[in-house]
This record gives C-alpha cells, sequence and structure tokens, in this order.
C-alpha cells in the first residue's frame, strides 16, 4: 500500500499532460447512451484573452441535464468516490458521465461538438486532479461561449485554475494542508457568480476518502435536481463565502452569502438563532464578536441557498 500511495502522489504532483491527439483510452460512463469521444480529438488550446461571452443557460430540463465526473490519478483506487456521485446523480434523472482526468481534453472537446449541435445544461465535478480539469473544462467552455451551471470541486490539486465567469455556480470542498489535493480555488476578477470554499482541515479527512463523504454526495445531488428543474432563484446580493469548517460542525453546502440589514440592538448570536443557521457562518463572514451589538442597518453577511432562501430579512445595498 505504501508504494501504491507514493505512486499517487507522483501522478498527482508531476506527471499532469493534456491527453495527445489520437488518444483512445475512453473513461467509463455511467450513463451508457451518451455518444463516446472521438478517438482523433484532441486537448483545447489555452484559453484566448477574448475568449467569447457565454451564452444564457439552456431552460431547466432534467432530461437535458449532463454531469461530467472527473476522477483523479488513479482513479479506479482513490477516486472511486466519483462513481458513486455519479449513481446517485442519475437516479434524480440526470444523465452523468465518470471518466478518468487525463482525457480531460478530449471529452471538453466532444461536449463542445455535442453542445453546439443541440445545447444542454452542462454541470461539472471532480476529485483532485479531476478538480482541476474540471476548470480547464470550465475555461475552454467560456472561450466557446458555453455556459456551465454548477461546478464543484473536491480538493483539488495545487495549480487549479481561477473560476472562469462563464460558471454559475461553484463550489470547492478541500483540506487546506494536503499536499495531494489542499486547492484553495479563487475565481477571476469579474465574477458574478455564486461562490462557496469550504475547508475541511479540521474534520480529519483524508485525500483518498473525501470523494467518498455520503452527505456531500447527498447535497450535490440535490444541487444539479435543482439545476435541472424550474426552480426559482434567490434573489439579493451575491457574495462570496470561505469557511474553515469547524471540527464538529456540520458541513451545509451553501451556494454563496447575502447582505441583510440588522436591527438595533442585533447580534451575530441573535441572528443566527433568528435564521437557523450555526453562529460559526456568522462569524467567520463577519469577523465580528458574536455577542457585539449591531446598529440599525448595519450589513451582515449571510449563507444562502441560491435557489431555495432561508433568509427574510431585507436585502441591502452593496455599498458599506
Amino acid at each position: 500500500m505504501a508504494a501504491t500511495i507514493a505512486a499517487a502522489v507522483f501522478f498527482c504532483c508531476f506527471v499532469y499532460t493534456a491527453p495527445a491527439t489520437g488518444a483512445t483510452a475512453q473513461g467509463s460512463a455511467a450513463h451508457g447512451d451518451r455518444p463516446k469521444a472521438p478517438a482523433d480529438a484532441a486537448g483545447g488550446a489555452p484559453l484566448a484573452p477574448d475568449a467569447a461571452e457565454p451564452s444564457a443557460e439552456p431552460p431547466p430540463d432534467p432530461s437535458r441535464t449532463h454531469v461530467y465526473l472527473f476522477r483523479g490519478a488513479l482513479g479506479l483506487i482513490f477516486s472511486r468516490g466519483m462513481d458513486d456521485l455519479a449513481k446517485r446523480i442519475e437516479r434524480i434523472g440526470a444523465s452523468a458521465s465518470v471518466y478518468e482526468f487525463t482525457l480531460c481534453g478530449l471529452i471538453t472537446s466532444t461536449a463542445i461538438e455535442e453542445y453546439k449541435r443541440n445545447p444542454f445544461t452542462i454541470i461539472l465535478m471532480g476529485h483532485s486532479m479531476g478538480g482541476r480539469c474540471a476548470l480547464e473544462f470550465a475555461e475552454k467552455l467560456k472561450g466557446e461561449g458555453i455556459p456551465v451551471s454548477l461546478v464543484a470541486t473536491i480538493d483539488p490539486a495545487h495549480l487549479t485554475p481561477r473560476v472562469p465567469t462563464n460558471v454559475a455556480r461553484f463550489i470547492n470542498i478541500y483540506l487546506s494542508k494536503d499536499w495531494l489535493g489542499g486547492g484553495d480555488v479563487k475565481a477571476v476578477d469579474g465574477f458574478k457568480g455564486h461562490y462557496a470554499s469550504y475547508d475541511l482541515q479540521q474534520h480529519g479527512e483524508l485525500h483518498i476518502n473525501i470523494d467518498k463523504i455520503d452527505d456531500i454526495h447527498q447535497q450535490l445531488a440535490a444541487k444539479v435536481a435543482e439545476i435541472a428543474s424550474a426552480s426559482a432563484k434567490s434573489a439579493g446580493e451575491v457574495l462570496p463565502l470561505h469557511y474553515a469548517v469547524p471540527a464538529k460542525a456540520d458541513l451545509e453546502l451553501w451556494d454563496s452569502g447575502t447582505a441583510i440589514a440588522a436591527r438595533a440592538g442585533d447580534t451575530l448570536q441573535t441572528l443566527a438563532a433568528q435564521h437557523q443557521l450555526p453562529l460559526w457562518s456568522l462569524v467567520q463572514a463577519n469577523r465580528l464578536p458574536d455577542n457585539m451589538p449591531l446598529g440599525a442597518g448595519q450589513r451582515v453577511v449571510v449563507p444562502r441557498h441560491a435557489v431555495v432562501s432561508a433568509i427574510a430579512s431585507e436585502p441591502v445595498s452593496s455599498k458599506r
């Protein structure tokens, strides 16, 4: 096992290259009727600075929603959680395919061709080097003016690209001190989508098992179901979230933050109770003492879901 893990370290950190022209290896698909990638497809070129602006997302339709999932290095050993997640997603009516990260360019090229023939909703997910692939995939789609409804990365590799502006929702779950993953992914300047980053370093997870957490699978599948349905989206300002989840806290995958106006005498404690949010989520988002009295109209950042908002307070201006 030690030798196997050492090999995984080597592959994760040192040997990633784009798939060569003429690659013939195929990823395993959880949805068998998806067209296979053509044998002569090649990895895309780096994103040009003047890449096309993305078109609007296609109308919600589970039958026209496809999730591309990518395993990391030695994925058939260490990233099998992606296969379990794909099966869960398929149970809600969307299609899902799982691939090795080394096929990233090949699958991206095929997806672009398919989208141009008949647009469909695209969702990208990946573990380790698969997370890096998911964002490289999104970058190439931006170059073609193609929107991405959701990108979710699970402990992506270091040097993972930034989140491009064609992504509507981005979620990163990572281990900040893990040298196999540990990718604290940022968004590009001008990004206006939902962004949430969750550091689980205090939870005692490992890079080789974080992709297999059932609660994460359940929440990500629920987000796919939301995107594939005609659910109304939350209103209000969209603010990024950066959380270090406490050791014994449950992980709730909010999509982003929004701002509410406090009433005179409110504290983060009273707002957390009022909105049924964990106190730590407000303390970290606002960097204020939990018992400090707030002024009337003071801006407070609270986490929320992109589809169903539990925040009833009046949104406030982005101006402080």
